[in-house]
């Protein structure tokens, strides 16, 4: 049994997969992480292998500890890699969207694959039918463009995201959230047509915390997919057992 943990910027998730099959997945503050593996490994206690994806420097402690239980493997950029990877500063590529590249590789062989992540950041990462990398895009996320409104004025209040906004505001907080969530959805449509010109039958996957916020609303024929990340450790921890 396999374990692959995914340290993010506010939450960390963790998953196990039996034969490639995911069995259970949950989500944890992530300054949770040594909690939350105990609590695993009593619940678990048959997991052999581990992997750990993390955007923040993992602390030695943490790693000690996860690797008293069994072997664990720290995803970083000496790690094995299925895919060509064609970024042209490979050392700076995320861990997290190294994941979501070997995800597509292995669910979409032979394909072009855009994978949008909408998390912290919105990360647009293009996967080509010869299997190579090719890279993408970053920008802000959902949550950032709300606290950016907020925190880089006087007079803009922060606000949680909200359904059924015209895209005319009439109120300072109407407007706020059509520029929110117009501006991404607009984004969103535009940034996958840019790719759809350039390469043909183009599968779209849309996965992280808002993406079933903007699933119904996209006008593109896209697959969302959750555990996209998570599948993707999952395919790591196998390629790099030797």
């Amino acid at each position: 049994m396999n374990l692959v943990i995914d340290i993010g910027n506010t939450r960390t998730k963790w998953a196990l997969f039996d034969k490639g099959v995911l069995v259970i997945d949950q989500t944890f503050e992530s300054g949770l992480f040594l909690t939350m593996v105990k609590e695993i490994f009593e619940v678990y206690p048959k997991i052999s292998r581990a992997i750990v994806a993390s955007v923040k420097k993992l602390k030695n402690k943490e790693f000690e500890v996860l690797s008293l239980f069994c072997k664990t493997h720290l995803l970083s950029h000496q790690s094995s890699i299925p895919f060509k990877n064609s970024y042209a500063s490979p050392n700076t590529l995320g861990i997290d969207r190294i994941a979501l590249a070997t995800a597509a590789f292995y669910t979409y062989p032979k394909q072009n694959t855009l994978v949008i992540d909408l998390g912290t950041c919105i990360t647009y990462d293009m996967m080509n039918d010869y299997g190579e990398y090719l890279g993408g895009a970053i920008s802000p996320g959902f949550a950032m463009r709300y606290r950016a409104m907020h925190q880089q004025t006087d007079g803009l209040p922060l606000l949680e995201p909200e359904d059924h906004i015209d895209f005319i505001g009439n109120t300072t907080k109407t407007s706020m959230h059509s520029g929110v969530i117009n501006g991404m959805l607009h984004e969103l449509n535009g940034t996958i047509n840019q790719y759809k010109d350039r390469f043909e039958h183009l599968t779209v996957i849309l996965t992280g915390g808002d993406a079933q916020f903007f699933v119904k609303r996209l006008k593109n024929s896209i697959f969302a997919n959750s555990k996209f990340l998570l599948e993707g450790l999952n395919y790591l921890l196998e390629y790099n057992k030797s």
